[in-house]
């Protein structure tokens, strides 16, 4: 049985709804995100902890709702994982990504053409979508980052930089995830991150 999961987690999630809904409304038709649009479910990407967290919880939850889909989930993050443990720059073992600058640069290329185990193939929809990464639930609208203003390729088309800053995307204004974080990392005794196969295939 894992660890239970934060409940302050459920704060933090309907924090950055409301602030993708805002960002989306304001982003009007040129954010063109649609179910069944996985471009951005397709490449492998880190996860802390308290995604990881989520994710598990999420994943308890669908094999008490829907056992099949859940086991579909569970087989596809197995076969992804026998896929990427060739070159993971990490630890198979606990399925954490290594913090080596070496590591670091060989994730860059890592894994970019994996789909993602929760993206249902037959319907291009996430099994796992009310669970899924902070990472999956601001991809779009545009998100500050050391880079600047970062969109998806597919969206803000005939958008000037203006149009585009005025769409930004507050995520986390109250800083809420380092401090869930660091609470489930000491509940968990996990430390790092790791990536989405790893945490279903278990």
């Amino acid at each position: 049985m894992p660890p239970p999961h934060p409940r302050a987690d459920q704060r933090l999630v309907q924090i950055v709804d409301a602030a993708l809904a805002d960002a989306a409304h304001r982003s009007g038709e040129w954010l063109v995100c649609r179910p069944g649009c996985t471009q951005c479910c397709v490449g492998v990407f880190a996860i802390n902890q308290l995604d990881a967290s989520r994710l598990r919880k999420g994943m308890t939850e669908l094999e008490a709702d829907d056992p099949r889909r859940a086991a579909r989930v569970r087989r596809r993050a197995k076969e992804s994982v026998k896929r990427l443990a060739p070159d993971f720059p990490g630890d198979l073992a606990t399925g954490l990504l290594d913090d080596s600058e070496e590591a670091e640069a060989s994730f860059e290329e890592f894994g970019n053409d994996e789909p993602c185990p929760a993206l249902d193939p037959a319907t291009g929809l996430c099994d796992l979508y009310a669970a899924r990464p902070m990472t999956c639930r601001v991809f779009g609208p545009p998100v500050r980052s050391e880079g600047g203003l970062g969109v998806c390729e597919l969206c803000f088309h005939g958008a000037s930089d203006d149009d585009i800053a005025a769409c930004e995307m507050a995520v986390d204004p109250d800083n809420l995830e380092p401090v869930l974080v660091k609470e489930v990392e000491k509940r968990t005794k996990r430390r790092g991150e790791t990536i989405v196969a790893f945490c279903l295939a278990r």
